[in-house]
C-alpha cells in the first residue's frame, strides 16, 4: 500500500538523511560502537544541518516546522541504515517539547538558539534507584534557599539516556512533599547546568544493546540550581511529564516499526545471497512464509503509527493512544526481529551483521517509557476496567 502521510519535502528531508548518514556516519560507526559513546563534536553537525533545530521557532534559529513528521523520518533512516546517533534521541525528541511548552521567554532565549546548533545538548533525568515506573515515589530534592535565589538539589537518577555528553538536563525533584490524597504534587522540573559544583555523572551504564547511547547515572549534592531555572510553575511537574509521555511513547512507537522494517530487509537480503543445498536460502518455502508473515506484521504496524503521527499533529493523540501504539508496535517488532534474526541463521548471532545489533536494540523498547506492563494498565483504565 502506497504511504500516504509524507510530502515531497518529507522526500528531500529523508534523501538528505540518508546522504549524510552514509558519508558521515557509517564509515565511522564501528568505531562509536567500540567506544560506546557518540563524538560529543558529531552534533554541532546535527545542529550545522538543521537536525536539531526543525521544530525549534524561527525567532530561536530553527525552521518552525510544528510536525512530528520530521523526527519520524530521522529515526526510519538511522534505522534502516543500522546505526543509532547517541543520547542525542532525547535531545529534541523529548527535551525540546518541555521547553517549546513550559520554559518562559527568557529562558527559551538561553536556551533554544544552542540547543538548535548543537552547542548546548540536554537529556531528561526522570528514573531513580528504587523507583523504576513510579515517579511519584521519586526521592530526590530541591529545596528553596531562604533568599529565593536558588534550588538546593540533592539525590540520584539512573538510567539518564545522554546522560554523559548532556549540558543542561531536565531535572525532576521534589520542591515539596506530596499531599496526602495525591502522592503526585510537589515535583518540579529544573534545567541544570551540568558543570556545577555537586552535579556528578556517574558510571556510564555498560547495557546489551544501544551501545553507542551513554546512559548515565548522575548524582547531584547541594546543586546550587538558580531560581531562573526552574521549568514552568513549582510542583507541577508531573503534570508536565504526563502531558509529554503520549510523544515519548509515539516516539518509541515509531522506532519499534522502523526497527522491524529494517529487520525484513536485512533477512530478504541476506537469504537471497545465502546459498544452502544448492540454492539461496529465500528459495526454500518456510522463508518466503516466514518472511511474509513478518511483512504482513510491518503492514499493520505501518497502519497504526501513520495514524498516530497524524493524530499527535493535529493535538488529538490521547495517553491510551500512545500508550495503545508503544504496546503494540514493540511487542509486533520483537517478535518480526527475532523471527528475521533465526532466517540468519548463525549469523544472526555475530554482532557484524546489524540483525544481531538490532535485536539487542530492540529489547529495550518494551522497558522503557513504561513498561509493556504498564502500558496495558493505561489501556485498561481507559476502557473502565
Amino acid at each position: 500500500m502506497r504511504r500516504t502521510i509524507y510530502n515531497e519535502d518529507h522526500d528531500a528531508f529523508r534523501d538528505t538523511i540518508r546522504s549524510f548518514i552514509a558519508s558521515e556516519v557509517v564509515p565511522v560507526y564501528d568505531q562509536w560502537l567500540e567506544d560506546g559513546i557518540v563524538p560529543k563534536d558529531f552534533y554541532r553537525k546535527l545542529g550545522d544541518l538543521g537536525i536539531f533545530g526543525i521544530e525549534v521557532p524561527e525567532e530561536f534559529g530553527g525552521a518552525g516546522e510544528t510536525s512530528y513528521k520530521y523526527q519520524a523520518i530521522l529515526t526510519e533512516e538511522t534505522t534502516r541504515a543500522g546505526v543509532n546517533f547517541g543520547g542525542s534521541s532525547v535531545h529534541v525528541a523529548l527535551c525540546l517539547p518541555y521547553l517549546l511548552k513550559h520554559a518562559n521567554d527568557e529562558q527559551k532565549q538561553r536556551w533554544l538558539p544552542s540547543m538548535a546548533s548543537g552547542e548546548t545538548m540536554f537529556a531528561i533525568a526522570m528514573t531513580e534507584p528504587g523507583t523504576g515506573s513510579d515517579l511519584a515515589g521519586m526521592r530526590t530534592t530541591a529545596k528553596l534557599t531562604e533568599d529565593g535565589t536558588h534550588y538546593v538539589l540533592n539525590g540520584a537518577k539512573t538510567f539518564i539516556t545522554g546522560g554523559v555528553n548532556a549540558d543542561r538536563v531536565i531535572v525532576c525533584a521534589r520542591t515539596s512533599a506530596p499531599r496526602e490524597d495525591d502522592r503526585r504534587f510537589g515535583i518540579s522540573l529544573l534545567v541544570v547546568d551540568t558543570t556545577l559544583k555537586g552535579y556528578e555523572v556517574g558510571r556510564k551504564l555498560d547495557k546489551i544493546g544501544l551501545r553507542t547511547s551513554d546512559t548515565a547515572e548522575l548524582s547531584f549534592t547541594d546543586v546550587l540550581v538558580p531560581a531562573e531555572d526552574l521549568l514552568g510553575e513549582e510542583n507541577l511537574g508531573f503534570s508536565y511529564l504526563g502531558q509529554h509521555l503520549p510523544r515519548e511513547r509515539l516516539s518509541i512507537g515509531v522506532d519499534a516499526h522502523a526497527q522491524a522494517v529494517a529487520a525484513v530487509r536485512f533477512a530478504k537480503e541476506y537469504t537471497q545471497e545465502r546459498n544452502v543445498f544448492g540454492k539461496p536460502v529465500a528459495a526454500f518455502q518456510n522463508t518466503k512464509f516466514e518472511l511474509a508473515a513478518c511483512q504482513t506484521q510491518v503492514d499493520a504496524m505501518e497502519a497504526v503509527v501513520d495514524r498516530a503521527v497524524e493524530s499527535y499533529d493535529v493535538g488529538e493523540l490521547t495517553a491510551a493512544d500512545a500508550a495503545s501504539v508503544k504496546l503494540f508496535c514493540t511487542e509486533a517488532a520483537s517478535d518480526v526481529i527475532d523471527r528475521c534474526l533465526q532466517l540468519h541463521g548463525g549469523y544472526g548471532y555475530m554482532n557484524e551483521y546489524p540483525i544481531a545489533r538490532l535485536y539487542a536494540d530492540n529489547r529495550v523498547t518494551r522497558i522503557y517509557g513504561g513498561t509493556s506492563e504498564v502500558m496495558r494498565s493505561i489501556i485498561a483504565k481507559n476502557m473502565g476496567l
